[in-house]
């Protein structure tokens, strides 16, 4: 079982050595010409570069803390029309540092996914918001096709909320309009306001479900566990490729620090308990989803890979135990 975490990669004292930056639509629109090139330009190549860096601490730590989120602002602004024009000019200048993180990746075993935001709504009733979703994937796919993926069946997972008004019908609309290579990489969760497990178990045909145990808990008050039917076509929709799922908890003091919390007694909103906490405080919680075996586990912590660590080092101990 690998344990990812998210975009941010922190030291002990939790800063960041290797910050992927980005710039305002503002800011760049301001500038002349030649100004905004050099802007992009060498932000993208720092991303780069700190992806890189980011790589190799990895590849230091044992096989199954090689997991990782790319941040989404890898090339700042790309879909921005006035950015993309230049972007196609210079990206060429680039392709070296993508294929060195992409090698490098591929040979340390290191999982990588993009995430793209939660306004890339697939099934919006809004054709120009479609549109622009359609965009922001394919944005997404180029970056992991010029790092070498998108070959074959999951290499790379780019995933998305498949919330809209449009629902599973107007996800497959815009499913089918994807170039093949984000067809191969595309998965979609479950959220926790709008779009359950059921529904979005509709599109297991078209590609993997990233099953989200903390989304499903606020929507539907459950624990869902590894011998629920459910749970088996998920992975049957992952085609042989190990499943990935999302864990996170509520916000520290918002629920019990052990035992499995019950929403009907903590009397709070779905919108408060969907935040994100800093650790994983709750070992209850952690045992639940550490005993879904046939998983990789994406953490959604706000201490990133320090937060995970920590879960990594309750794994072991429990390995000590038995």
């Amino acid at each position: 079982m690998k344990l990812g975490f998210a975009c941010k990669y922190l030291n002990e004292e939790l800063v960041q050595l290797f910050p992927f930056k980005a710039t305002t639509r503002k800011r760049f629109l301001s500038l002349n010409n030649e100004e905004r090139i050099e802007l992009v330009y060498k932000l993208s190549e720092k991303n780069l570069k700190n992806l890189f860096f980011i790589f190799e601490k990895l590849a230091n730590l044992p096989e199954a803390l090689r997991m990782m989120r790319i941040g989404s602002d890898l090339l700042p602004l790309y879909t921005v029309p006035e950015a993309t024009l230049l972007y196609r000019d210079f990206l060429p200048d680039l392709y070296p540092l993508f294929v060195k993180c992409g090698d490098f990746a591929k040979k340390n075993n290191i999982r990588l996914s993009f995430h793209p935001g939660q306004y890339s709504v697939l099934a919006s009733d809004n054709p120009l918001v479609v549109e622009r979703a359609l965009e922001d994937v394919e944005y997404h796919a180029m970056c992991a096709k010029l790092m070498g993926y998108g070959k074959s069946f999951q290499d790379f997972k780019i995933n998305i909320h498949m919330n809209g008004k449009k629902g599973f019908e107007g996800f497959q609309q815009a499913f089918d309009q994807l170039s093949p290579e984000a067809k191969l990489m595309l998965t979609v969760e479950n959220d926790e306001l709008s779009c359950s497990l059921d529904d979005v178990l509709q599109a297991k045909h078209l590609c993997p479900i990233v099953l989200d145990i903390h989304h499903h808990w606020v929507k539907e008050n459950e624990f869902i566990k590894p011998d629920d039917p459910r749970i088996a076509v998920v992975k049957e929709s992952w085609r042989g490729v190990r499943p990935v799922l999302h864990y996170s908890v509520s916000l520290e003091n918002l629920i019990p620090e052990q035992g499995f919390p019950d929403q009907n007694v903590l009397g709070l909103s779905k919108t408060k308990l969907r935040a994100h906490s800093d650790y994983y405080f709750n070992d209850t919680l952690n045992d639940w989803a550490l005993s879904f075996r046939d998983f990789d586990i994406m953490c959604e912590v706000k201490m990133k890979n320090i937060a995970r660590d920590r879960l990594y080092e309750h794994v072991q101990s429990n390995k000590n135990h038995h």
